[in-house]
């Protein structure tokens, strides 16, 4: 079954280079309108220009789709609420949302700046909520609506030296966890891309070198695009890595019952017993309705 886009608008977001780059051209081959948002700047937020949003623009235009560029900031409300109603002037609707824009300050956590902190934090969660905040009035309105976090493996199991970049992409999956329910009965879909891929915010990470093959970023569109169609999951988070994909949730146990009058050497007898994940299970699967 051929997925296609005709007649749907899309926001992709840091869509001037990288991933967001081919999440953009994917949509845009597809048939979607597509707004390409980047600020320009470089990979730890500095700078700004809009020749890389207009350069992803005029290629999807050049292949015969329909694109327009815009340099908003992500961590701009009011210039993120221009764009959008910038969009719905020209263009009257917005069906798709990939919060991609991203930027890294990584360090130790004994040695990161207050700073960095915020900064990191500011785009990619704050930022995120910006963009998603803007539309989806509009997607209420419309009763349908597809939207797409950009999480990270950093923030679902850690990584050293990213405690800002881990707080932010997992704080995206708890943002979602709670959109997916108040979206639900609008048809607004929600979802999580959890992406490894070779780009210029990993080009200087250990473990990413000579990868560009091996983890081109357009091994992770298939799944962001799936996200994006009528067809998405609502609530779920995908991996993907070099051509494979698979899922990731968080999940609970059963637990141990130790009563009212539970006392700190009771959860010390056990403990064993009350951290096994052997028999967990996700929260679709403990409670598909919660």
């Amino acid at each position: 079954m051929k997925i296609g886009f005709e007649n749907r608008v899309a926001i992709v977001t840091g869509a001037g280079g990288g991933l967001g780059k081919q999440h953009a051209l994917e949509l845009g081959r597809r048939g979607a309108k597509v707004v390409v948002n980047d600020l320009g700047g470089a990979v730890d937020g500095s700078g700004g220009s809009t020749s890389a949003a207009e350069l992803v623009a005029e290629e999807i235009r050049a292949a015969g789709g329909t694109a327009m560029a815009n340099a908003a900031s992500v961590t701009d409300m009011a210039a993120v609420q221009a764009m959008v109603d910038g969009v719905m002037q020209k263009w009257g609707r917005i069906d798709i949302v990939v919060n991609n824009a991203g930027i890294l300050r990584d360090k130790t956590f004994a040695k990161l700046e207050l700073s960095n902190w915020h900064a990191v934090i500011d785009v990619h969660l704050t930022g995120s909520m910006h963009v998603t905040k803007c539309v989806w009035p509009i997607m209420i309105q419309q009763n349908y609506g597809r939207i797409v976090m950009t999480t990270s493996t950093s923030g679902l199991f850690g990584n050293f030296g990213q405690s800002n970049y881990g707080a932010a992409k997992l704080g995206l999956v708890g943002l979602m966890n709670t959109l997916r329910y108040e979206g639900a009965k609008f048809q607004i879909h929600i979802n999580a891309i959890a992406p490894i891929a070779a780009t210029r915010m990993t080009l200087d990470l250990p473990g990413f070198e000579d990868s560009a093959a091996r983890l081109a970023p357009e091994l992770v569109t298939p799944a962001v695009v799936f996200l994006c169609s009528e067809q998405a999951p609502n609530g779920r988070i995908i991996q993907a890595l070099g051509g494979k994909y698979y899922s990731a949730d968080i999940r609970e146990n059963a637990g141990v019952e130790l009563g009212t009058s539970a006392t700190v050497e009771d959860i010390a007898a056990n403990i064993d017993a009350i951290l096994d994940m052997t028999h967990s299970a996700g929260i679709l699967e403990r409670n598909p309705h919660r």
